[in-house]
């Protein structure tokens, strides 16, 4: 798809109306301290003498706005509250003649501030919006420290240029890399002579992370299936630390169930992501950006003092909940073992030889299908893998058995492997899944790493990395992070295989220079899963005490009365015969009373646990099989 298509998409998506019609602004020209000037579209609301001003700053043409203002105004101008100011960056589209390799954005967001600050139609406040590119400019127009820049709302951004913006893992976000260079900011060369992290890196990443000079409020708005998502998160919590006292407690937060969008029908804000709805989050992102704006440009007392720090969408149980901080305190760190047969366990394998092993061929990568890309052939969102991943021969699927409650995530993931290869080098690829009732396997995160970068990303690192055939090495992969609830009834699943493409940079497996032609060799790749190399997804989980749901163990189950005051009972069919333990815990996963292993035969039976000495609240059962723990939750009331 070439830029002019990409352009009349991009019009497609802003259309909020089935006409043609168009606003029709006014067209001016911003001069900045150069003498240079930039294109600027004016809206003005007929109601307005003297408004508040919202500006976007775009380098993907401003006359697009014309047939769509955003914020749910579309073509209703005179019904917004606001003043748009629309300008083109430096260089593109209608600023293309200011163009100036060394000139600074913020500079120019500062210059533009001010000269919409002393128009008649301003009332000298401006607030500026905007998504991806749009929001990293103004974090760079704020650090400048405009009085008239009143408060900012960047969504999926923040501004940092980071070496795992591009390389995740040591390998290229080939795809992202060339959507960017499509849009006109020619990176290829700056990044490719960069594959490994260095002086450059460090210097463009120290020079990006500036939260102390944030000095006006920040509404974040992010999305759990955008790439931004780590960035965004780190630069927040940074703000809230280290930005000025006065406006330390006034950036907020918004995470909703949300892809980065630009390049499909999804798009923040949007029900629809992916294959997945969620009308519960439609229209937020717009909705709290205005309050946001009435509150600190128009004075309107609409409770936004008491906007949570971190308002989140709990994707699953698809509700928003409010937290002082991210990632939230109420979880806890949980493994989840690989085990033959394709399980994934709480408990530690007690096979000592388990592994499995698949051919990578990189002619025939493992495809992209879905996830946080940026390409205008990729999908964005989650999507089923198990049509096109999971169905193929070069992927291990390793499954918990089906839940029996809901298991609550909350924050990053990790996936630990113990690995070999008979070349000297390749990638792990992760997807972690969340598999329906009906077989669905929906994407949820996914990651990679480069074989060479396992023990860091400077060229040192690197030195002596080269595989060994049948020596096996340790890898951690780190996955994004999400808020992610799996329904009772629902499966956890981890693929591994060794690409994901078109997102990432295909491996050839030869160990020599990257992102150049080579031979391609067959890689023959081994995960293992046995007691001396017990490999593992380790999950940030609530409420959970270390095992998923072994319900399969039992052909009926049921726990009462709950609440409970004397007794609770636990009623259950076995098929077969089975060791099983019970077990009464606190909300620490203390235990406090325990029933121990014994064999049960197949058929009915019952156990009960006296509650006498237990004080009222709530308590854990957990019941321990040889397939993993049942943890139910119950109340004693006296």
């Amino acid at each position: 798809m070439n830029k002019k298509q990409l352009l009349l998409h991009f019009v497609l998506l802003v259309l909020s109306t089935s006409t043609l019609a168009q606003l029709s602004p006014m067209v001016d020209s911003i001069p900045m301290r150069d003498g240079k000037k930039l294109a600027v579209d004016i809206y003005v609301p007929s109601g307005c003498s003297q408004c508040p001003t919202i500006l976007i700053q775009t380098p993907y043409n401003r006359l697009l706005y014309r047939w769509s203002l955003p914020l749910g105004i579309g073509l209703n101008l005179n019904n917004s509250n606001y003043n748009f100011a629309i300008v083109d960056w430096r260089g593109f589209y209608g600023s293309t003649a200011a163009f100036d390799a060394n000139a600074d954005r913020g500079e120019d967001g500062y210059d533009v501030v001010d000269w919409i600050s002393n128009q008649s139609w301003s009332d000298g406040q401006v607030g500026t919006w905007g998504p991806s590119a749009l929001g990293v400019v103004q974090f760079q127009t704020a650090r400048e420290k405009h009085p008239n820049h009143v408060c900012a709302v960047p969504q999926v951004a923040g501004p940092q240029f980071n070496y795992e913006d591009y390389y995740y893992g040591g390998v290229l976000e080939a795809s992202r890399l060339e959507q960017l260079d499509a849009l006109g900011y020619g990176l290829s060369p700056l990044i490719l002579s960069n594959q490994t992290y260095n002086f450059l890196w460090q210097f463009s990443e120290s020079g990006s992370f500036y939260p102390a000079d944030m000095e006006i409020p920040f509404l974040m708005i992010g999305g759990w299936y955008d790439h931004n998502v780590e960035g965004m998160l780190e630069f927040f919590n940074a703000m809230k630390q280290s930005s000025p006292l006065a406006v330390r407690d006034q950036h907020k937060l918004l995470m909703g169930p949300w892809v980065h969008g630009g390049t499909g029908a999804a798009y923040v804000g949007s029900s629809t992501q992916g294959e997945l709805t969620f009308p519960e989050a439609e229209f937020w992102s717009d909705s709290l950006a205005l309050d946001f704006f009435d509150y600190y440009m128009r004075g309107i007392s609409n409770n936004w003092n008491n906007f949570p720090n971190v308002k989140y969408f709990q994707i699953g149980e698809n509700v928003w909940n409010d937290n002082n901080v991210w990632p939230p305190t109420d979880v806890s760190t949980h493994q989840l073992y690989l085990h033959p047969n394709n399980l994934l366990l709480g408990m530690l394998p007690s096979n000592s030889s388990g592994s499995s092993g698949y051919n990578y061929d990189p002619r025939a990568p493992s495809p992209t299908i879905g996830g946080p890309t940026l390409h205008s052939t990729l999908d964005q969102g989650s999507y089923d893998q198990a049509p096109l991943v999971e169905s193929r021969n070069d992927v291990l699927t390793f499954s918990s058995v089906a839940l029996s409650q809901n298991v609550v995530m909350k924050g990053n993931s990790k996936v630990h492997l113990y690995v070999s290869s008979n070349l000297p080098d390749t990638d792990f690829a992760i997807r972690l899944t969340d598999v329906y009732p009906d077989n669905r396997s929906m994407l949820l995160t996914d990651g990679i790493q480069r074989m060479r970068f396992r023990n860091g990303y400077t060229a040192s690192d690197t030195v002596g990395t080269a595989m060994t055939g049948g020596q096996i090495y340790e890898v951690e992969i780190e996955l994004p992070t999400l808020a992610y609830t799996f329904l009772a009834g629902h499966k956890i699943r981890i693929d591994i295989t060794s690409s994901n493409a078109r997102r990432w940079d295909v491996n050839l497996n030869n160990g020599g220079d990257m992102y150049v032609a080579g031979d391609t060799l067959i890689a023959q790749n081994t995960v293992y899963f046995n007691s001396n190399q017990p490999s593992y997804v380790e999950l940030q989980l609530q409420d959970f005490l270390g095992q998923v749901d072994a319900h399969a163990t039992f052909a009926t189950l049921a726990l009462y009365p709950n609440p409970a005051r004397e007794t609770i009972s636990i009623d259950f069919v076995l098929e077969n015969e089975e060791n099983i333990s019970f077990a009464l815990l606190d909300m620490q996963g203390k235990v406090l009373e325990e029933l121990g292993k014994k064999r049960y035969l197949a058929g009915t039976h019952k156990v009960q646990i006296g509650l006498n000495t237990f004080a009222n609240g709530m308590y854990f059962v957990s019941i321990n099989t040889p397939k993993g723990r049942i943890v139910k939750k119950i109340a004693v009331i006296k």
